[in-house]
């Protein structure tokens, strides 16, 4: 059995109003009904995604408060993305309105083997993309949170964007908030270089860093000075390199199209915690990291970080098995898999 590990103090401070801070872009998702290909399609069936915003909702769905930042247009498109984090439970009190732009779109296109899945990102030029710093006071945000969690996709987007994520990234250490970074590396959004002079000069305020493997087979070259081959290797290296307390790794494998393997493990104050690798019969494998990490930093708040690696396996399992990037599973569903493993039939 893993051992629990206790968490830092600074990470339970008490009477806060937030135990997560998200902030990035969210997007209008536009997809063909079942494998059609878009040129072929009729009809697009609609909905909203986006990394930050689906960790907020995983967040909120498995008990905890969280809130999403992020810039919209004021504009029915924009009110959508609102109004479904808040069908989850996330508060939507911070987001920053704007009159005349555009909310950012994509695509995506489902598979039959041999062909892949494809997203399409219409994006640029968005509402979120043009944030400036000055537009969030967060301070006054994050000295009543716990964690602030943002990733590597907002610097992708707009220089504003990425100044205004280091605004962020300072209040929090500023004011004692936890930081947790997800890479997510994005190449229809920039380079490797630039990604790595990008994110490089963030590492200092983070906390809680995730990763995926091997999604990001470009870790070593997006980190640099990274040589270690297995997953705890490559944990462990990132931990001495950056003095992260924590490291999360994904892992997907997919056997098929239709069906992978999804596991994650954890380096933290010097110890591995692996958890539960699932088989997963794959509807929608979009927002099955962020589930993971929505699962993760659940438990690590809650005091346990054996159990957040659980957490966010089976989560990320379950999201996996139902349509959109929407983390659907209730906690009760996700503690049922953890204590009881698959089941065919619940009655």
């Amino acid at each position: 059995m893993v051992e629990s590990i206790s968490i830092p103090l600074h990470g339970l401070r008490s009477n806060m109003k937030y135990d997560v801070v998200t902030f990035g872009e969210a997007m209008i998702r536009l997809s063909p009904p079942g494998q059609a290909r878009l040129e072929q399609t009729g009809l697009l069936e609609t909905t909203v995604g986006g990394a930050e915003l689906s960790v907020a909702a995983g967040i909120a769905r498995l008990g905890l408060k969280s809130t999403w930042v992020s810039r919209l247009p004021d504009n029915p498109l924009g009110r959508m993305m609102a109004n479904k984090g808040a069908e989850f439970g996330v508060n939507v009190e911070n987001i920053v309105w704007a009159n005349g732009d555009r909310a950012g779109l994509y695509f995506v296109e489902y598979s039959a083997a041999p062909r892949p899945t494809k997203v399409y990102y219409d994006r640029k030029d968005s509402a979120f993309s043009k944030i400036e710093p000055g537009m969030i006071d967060w301070h006054s945000l994050l000295k009543e949170t716990r964690l602030l969690h943002v990733g590597g996709i907002t610097p992708a987007l707009s220089t504003s964007a990425a100044t205004v994520q280091m605004e962020a990234l300072k209040a929090a250490k500023e004011v004692g908030c936890l930081v947790s970074y997800d890479l997510n590396f994005r190449a229809a959004l920039w380079t490797l270089e630039e990604a790595r002079k990008g994110q490089l000069p963030m590492m200092e305020y983070v906390d809680i860093l995730v990763t995926s493997l091997p999604n990001e087979p470009n870790i070593k070259e997006l980190i640099s000075g990274i040589s270690a081959e297995n997953p705890e290797k490559v944990a462990e290296k990132l931990t001495e390199r950056f003095g992260f307390d924590s490291v999360l790794i994904t892992m997907r494998s997919m056997v098929t199209n239709l069906v992978a393997r999804w596991k994650s493990i954890s380096y933290s104050n010097g110890k591995l915690y692996t958890g539960t690798e699932y088989d997963i019969e794959v509807v929608d494998r979009l927002g099955g990291g962020d589930a993971c990490v929505a699962g993760f930093l659940t438990g690590y708040l809650e005091g346990d970080i054996a159990n957040g690696v659980e957490l966010g396996n089976a989560f990320s399992s379950l999201t996996q098995t139902s349509p959109t990037d929407w983390p659907w599973p209730t906690r009760k569903e996700v503690e049922e898999l953890i204590s009881k493993g698959e089941q065919r039939m619940a009655r």
